[in-house]
């Protein structure tokens, strides 16, 4: 069965000189900078057919020139890893997102002499949401060219963590729980209901968004959402879920839980849901296990596998 995994991570020697302080919380630097035998191998090992790749954590907390200069290096870089290994690799592209136009332009770029399969953005931009009109030129560029976007985690801004994840624990639990245990997740999903409850797909309504992690926690959520947001309120053209079911894409990412894919399976069925492994942070292994033993029917692991990834990205 072929694989295609769609939240797998790399980094740049440029991008860890000069990524500012995210750069000391990430780890596996050697995993994140292979971009040839040794992850192959791993790849190979775990019977992963495709990666596609984007940069982490990402350069949207940076200054506009230091942006623009390292998703620009970024970019070139990811291509000529492409390049080398075309049946293996495909890329998202970073974008400095500080400068919508210049980011816009940069996905066109990417897009159109790359192959590029869209882009990846790093939740908010120094505090600032994809539902505000400044960022609407990316968003724009992205229904024109029909490639869609992957929202990926960022920790929450410093004022939510202080007043929602700071408490009477160490300062390691505050960090955990204001990231990887919790934070990434409900900061990304409260990210997609602003996109929603801002109008963005009523403007955009092709737009196409992906998330990891098993949605988030938003399937678990739809029903409620659904219910105590309705058009009346919202004054949106259709009910919160259908955006939830038509606009946007899941994938597994390390989330390797039965009973949250199950969830998720009931809420927007196979069609929408798609694999990931979230390497090197997850284990390509594992995630291989978990989707061969999916309790679904052989077509809807074909489609989970890689049969979506292909229809979205044109793989």
């Amino acid at each position: 069965m072929r694989t295609v995994t769609l939240e797998e991570h790399y980094a740049t020697p440029a991008f860890m000189e000069r990524g500012g302080p995210n750069k000391d919380a990430v780890r596996m630097v050697s995993q994140l900078c292979d971009l040839d035998d040794g992850r192959i191998a791993g790849m190979d090992a775990a019977g992963i057919d495709v990666q596609v790749l984007s940069i982490v954590p990402g350069i949207e907390q940076l200054d506009a020139a230091t942006a623009v200069d390292l998703a620009h290096d970024a970019n070139e870089r990811l291509a000529e890893a492409v390049r080398r290994h075309p049946d293996r690799f495909a890329g998202f592209a970073a974008l400095p997102t500080a400068v919508p136009d210049t980011a816009a332009n940069e996905l066109e770029r990417a897009v159109r002499d790359y192959g590029f399969k869209g882009a990846a953005i790093n939740g908010h931009t120094r505090g600032r949401y994809l539902d505000d009109g400044f960022f609407w030129p990316i968003l724009e560029r992205a229904q024109t060219l029909r490639v869609p976007i992957y929202l990926h985690p960022t920790a929450p801004p410093q004022p939510v963590i202080d007043a929602y994840y700071t408490g009477n624990y160490p300062p390691d639990v505050v960090f955990s729980l204001a990231t990887g245990a919790y934070g990434w997740h409900i900061e990304t999903a409260i990210h997609v209901l602003r996109l929603i409850l801002g109008g963005v797909f009523d403007r955009f309504p092709n737009l196409q968004l992906v998330i990891g992690h098993l949605g988030e926690t938003l399937p678990f959520m739809l029903p409620r959402l659904n219910l105590r947001l309705p058009t009346e309120l919202t004054k949106l053209e259709r009910p919160i879920a259908d955006y939830l079911r038509e606009n946007v894409h899941y994938t597994i990412s390390g989330f390797n839980f039965t009973p949250a894919f199950l969830d998720l399976l009931l809420e927007v069925g196979a069609d929408r849901i798609m694999f990931s492994a979230d390497y090197p942070f997850g284990s390509m292994e594992l995630a291989r296990t978990f989707l061969d033993q999916l309790p679904v029917s052989p077509t809807d692991k074909e489609r989970i596998a890689h049969g979506n990834a292909e229809g979205l990205l044109r793989l």
